[in-house]
């Protein structure tokens, strides 16, 4: 697995450890479904490991989600 710096992730994920795993969790399984990989990496690379490298490089965000009426 390539070392991804977590204090990097935290910036982006405004720094929650808990919506960095959840935003994490969900773009893997998207990957693992077959959506496309927003970063170039080899075909070999876990998609957790992925989707920990997008969210670095800004590629998938936390989305607040609309409450509920």
């Amino acid at each position: 697995m390539a070392y991804i710096d977590l204090e990097r992730l935290l910036e982006k994920s405004g720094g929650s450890i808990y919506k960095l795993v959840v935003v994490a969790s969900r773009r893997a399984l998207e990957i693992a479904e077959g959506q496309a990989k927003l970063v170039e990496v080899s075909s070999a690379v876990k998609p957790s490991s992925v989707a920990l490298m997008e969210i670095a490089a800004g590629k998938v965000r936390y989305k607040k989600a609309a409450a509920a009426k």
